[in-house]
This record gives C-alpha cells, sequence and structure tokens, in this order.
C-alpha cells in the first residue's frame, strides 16, 4: 500500500460532484480493483466552531462552546474528521463503487482513550477491502487517529452498493430480534439530513431531499447512518476506551418517529413503526475485549 501524505484535507464539494459524475460508469464487482492508496493528514487539529455544530445536531453536550478545547471529542467525530479523505478515495477513478446511492451498513469504533478537541493528531484513512453482499458489492473503509505516535482511535466501516448478484450470499445472521426496554422517543424533522449534512459534510442526495431520495431509490430522504448512531451514544454515554458496534438494519425515513431501545449490558437500538428495526448496536469497555 502506498502511503500519500496530504497538506489539508482534501474539498468536499468538488469531491462529491465528482464522484457523482463517475457514478453512472462504475461497474461493482466484488472481485473488483480498489485502490490500494493510504492517505495521511498530519498535524490535524479540530476546528471548534465545526465540532459545536456537530454536537448541536447529534445531541451531545457542547462543552467547546467556550472555545477552550478543554473537553473530549464524541466517539463519533472522528468519522466526520476523516470523511473528506474517505470521499477523495471513493470519488476516485479507480474505486469500483459509485457513489451515488451508497449506504452506509456498519461501523465499528475502538476508542483506546479519550480524545481532547484541542489535541494534534495524525489521521490516516484506506480501503481494506471489497466483499460479497446478498444485495450488491460492499467496501470496508479504515480511518486512524494517531497522537504522539501511538493510535488512539480506529474505525472500520462498510459501504453497499446494490446491484443485481448472481444468487447472492446467505442471508445475513441477525441476532436476537427481541426489542430493548424503550428508554425514548424520537420524532425526527424532515430536515434532521440536511442539518446533519451541513455539520458534518457528508451530502450525499439520498439524506438531503424527497425528491433526490427517491431517484435514488429511495421513498423518502433517510437518516445518516452514523448520525443514528451518533445520536445514540450521546443518549447512552461513552467515557473513557471503548468499542462501539453498529448494525444499520434498515433506513430511517425522514420525517418520522423512532424509538430508543437501551438494557443495562451496553446494547441500544433504533426502532419504528410496528417494531421494525433500523439501528442495533452495542458499547463494550475495551478491556476484556479482542481488541484490548
Amino acid at each position: 500500500m502506498t502511503a500519500v501524505t496530504l497538506d489539508s484535507a482534501p474539498a468536499l464539494v468538488p469531491l462529491l460532484a465528482r464522484g457523482a459524475l463517475r457514478s453512472p460508469f462504475k461497474r461493482p464487482a466484488p472481485d473488483a480493483d480498489f485502490p490500494r492508496t493510504r492517505l495521511v493528514l498530519p498535524g490535524l487539529r479540530v476546528d471548534l466552531a465545526k465540532l459545536a455544530a456537530y454536537e448541536r445536531v447529534c445531541g451531545f453536550a457542547t462543552g467547546t462552546a467556550g472555545g477552550t478545547g478543554a473537553d473530549a471529542l464524541p466517539v463519533t467525530y472522528p468519522h466526520v474528521l476523516g470523511f473528506p479523505l474517505a470521499m477523495r478515495l471513493m470519488s476516485g477513478r479507480d474505486f469500483p463503487l459509485p457513489l451515488l446511492g451508497l449506504v452506509h451498513t456498519s461501523v465499528e469504533i475502538v476508542r483506546r482513550a479519550e480524545l481532547p478537541a484541542s489535541g494534534e493528531y495524525e489521521l490516516a484513512v484506506h480501503i481494506e477491502g471489497l466483499a460479497p453482499h446478498r444485495r450488491g458489492t460492499e467496501a470496508t473503509v479504515v480511518t486512524g487517529l494517531r497522537s504522539g505516535g501511538g493510535l488512539v482511535w480506529e474505525s472500520r466501516s462498510t459501504y453497499l452498493a446494490r446491484h443485481r448478484t448472481a444468487g447472492g450470499t446467505a442471508a445475513e445472521a441477525h441476532e436476537d430480534d427481541t426489542p430493548l426496554p424503550v428508554v425514548d422517543e424520537w420524532r425526527l424533522a424532515g430536515d434532521v439530513g440536511r442539518r446533519y449534512g451541513a455539520a458534518s459534510g457528508d451530502r450525499n442526495p439520498i439524506h438531503l431531499h424527497p425528491l433526490t431520495a427517491r431517484l435514488l431509490g429511495f421513498p423518502r430522504a433517510i437518516a445518516h447512518g452514523m448520525w443514528t448512531v451518533a445520536r445514540c451514544l450521546a443518549a447512552h454515554g461513552t467515557g473513557g476506551s471503548a468499542v462501539v458496534r453498529a448494525a444499520f438494519r434498515a433506513p430511517v425515513l425522514l420525517p418520522g418517529t423512532v424509538t430508543y431501545g437501551a438494557d443495562g449490558a451496553g446494547r441500544f437500538e433504533l426502532r419504528g413503526a410496528g417494531g421494525r428495526l433500523h439501528l442495533a448496536g452495542e458499547v463494550r469497555p475495551l478491556s476484556g475485549t479482542a481488541d484490548g
């Protein structure tokens, strides 16, 4: 894998436009070649105003509002920092999946220590590989954050390009689907996708407007997967080192109403009308896991 060092984070709008224009010409397949480049951005510092906007839309406490940078980054925020680098890779000519309509299907995050908002970090992103999915092809994107030479945060996200498959893989094995105890009910406004897109930079058309979502196969705009998991984690809480896993089972249509459920064992979920499971996740201490 070739490492490419960047001077600054890429501008997202040109990348999204480039990815959209190239999407019709992509031919996704699990055995296709993919970029073997690792993008590295050293000397990264967090923009506290952007962080506060993200915290507000996701429901986290906005501890940096005073500009002191004394609090820790939300566990999901490094995903936002890495998003421009991921988009540079996924909008490239050598990435085989079309950017338009790409659906985030899962995320696993390992946080090894609290991440001060005032800290300086090295960010790195690469494509780990492609895999068959019963509905198409998935790509795994790895994002890592280093501080003082050590890896302090890492995530693995899977993104699905839906297309016809020759039989596909076996149906996905789901864990016990018994609903968790309901903690709260959230009414989601129709502009949640636009507000999160403004805070995170992820302006995929499936999240922004009913018309653009319908053009890509959805009946209405859908909430960002990373917004749903961030909103749950803001309610659940994650302190210190931790492992977070979340699977995005079904799109959350906007506007809509969902119930947030959680138990004392670290599991959380979002369900919609009729008990439909949208998101299933868990938070575990890093110690005592395979990652520790």
